[in-house]
């Protein structure tokens, strides 16, 4: 009988070990795929964009710098989320979430301009786009104010009323610049968070469909939207308008073939397919690499989504779980909303693709997010049965 509390604790102990030996392997794995989506956006930037930068007289590595600068910056934050707790996101989920409006709001008074819309807020050489932020700042809230009613999620007003007040604000301020794409962005994952929750299914289903049907109507209400919204159903039929994006994109893939024309080679970045080292990075990665390079870039980001997902559902607190969640959902869609409409089977949103189109506040977000998701991890590493 004296024996057996120590050898109780030894099984404790064992499992104890096997339990962080598994989230040790789940974070490195996580790194693993983040660091080689890095190294190939690098390399599809290094090609992309040079032909940009030569026909600005700036230099043939101008943009591709930037990006190692802000991939740099972005590794930095990531290290950092990856050791601050997470739950201190939830104790700062509102004043960022108040830092983000004011933030959109600046951006609309004075912010740059480029191509209709007021996006950026320009301080000396470098550019701040506040969207980007935006999407884990409101992530991070919607997640504490889910955790913290808990039970009373059974009535429908304290789910309608928080997820309102929440996305509304962002989202007027969004459709003010107008940023569609990002408003997607915030959208969807907070649904997908409503369903990860103790949120009634029939609630969400409901409030699914009533979401899907109010951004299709907001899409359907601005020309520019409608145009990408029908025009990807047969952008022959307007191929040197609203369907070139998409037409040049996908004689790009095709000529792409099984294993591509040869990194560097590419010909549709030299004008023939515009944002090529942006929104259309994709399109250059699979005329490069062929389409064994372009299934390369999707099972990572598959693998992302399972690893991300594994992480979540052993987070040791539901606010842990719902910012995973909201996490990997925004990554992950994100990721199929570019591919898709790089491929014609989704509206061109101008999202860019996480972690490989040129974009320094997205870059640095995006890296920012997977520190919060590594340091979840570590923390399940430390309560197991949560």
């Amino acid at each position: 009988m004296t024996d057996v509390a120590p050898r109780t604790e030894v099984r404790h102990a064992r499992t104890a070990q096997r339990i962080r030996a598994a989230g040790a392997r789940r974070s490195v794995f996580l790194g693993v795929v983040v660091a080689m989506l890095l190294t190939i956006g690098l390399g599809a930037m290094l090609s992309a964009s040079s032909v940009v930068s030569i026909r600005a007289s700036s230099g043939q590595f101008e943009l591709f710098t930037k990006q190692l600068m802000w991939v740099g910056l972005g590794l930095a934050a990531l290290v950092v989320a990856s050791f601050v707790p997470y739950r201190t996101w939830r104790r700062l989920a509102l004043p960022l979430y108040a830092l983000t409006i004011v933030g959109l709001v600046v951006t609309l008074i004075i912010g740059d301009a480029r191509g209709g819309a007021t996006r950026w807020i320009v301080v000396g050489p470098i550019t701040i786009q506040v969207a980007e932020f935006a999407k884990f700042s409101t992530l991070a809230l919607l997640a504490a104010v889910l955790t913290k009613k808990g039970a009373l999620l059974e009535d429908l007003r304290h789910v309608f009323v928080p997820l309102v007040a929440i996305i509304g604000v962002v989202g007027v301020l969004l459709l003010a610049q107008p940023d569609f794409g990002n408003l997607l962005l915030i959208v969807a994952p907070a649904f997908v968070m409503l369903a990860a929750s103790t949120v009634p299914l029939r609630f969400v289903f409901g409030l699914g469909a009533t979401g899907i049907l109010a951004m299709t109507a907001l899409a359907m209400s601005a020309p520019y939207r409608k145009a990408r919204l029908l025009g990807f159903l047969d952008p022959f039929a307007n191929a040197q308008g609203s369907g070139l994006q998409a037409v040049q994109s996908m004689v790009a893939l095709g000529t792409g073939g099984f294993f591509g024309v040869g990194l560097g080679q590419s010909r549709a970045r030299w004008s023939w397919l515009p944002n090529a080292h942006t929104d259309f990075i994709f399109a250059i990665i699979g005329e490069e690499t062929g389409f064994a390079g372009a299934a390369m870039v999707i099972t990572l980001f598959a693998l992302l989504a399972g690893v991300g997902v594994s992480i979540a559902f052993r987070a040791p607190d539901g606010f842990g779980r719902l910012l995973a969640v909201g996490i990997v959902a925004w990554l992950t869609i994100q990721a199929l909303v570019n591919i898709g409409g790089v491929v014609a089977v989704l509206p061109i949103t101008g999202v860019p693709l996480p972690f490989i189109s040129n974009g320094g506040n997205a870059m640095l977000v995006n890296l920012f997010a997977i520190g919060v998701l590594l340091n979840i991890s570590r923390a399940s590493d430390l309560t197991p049965e949560a």
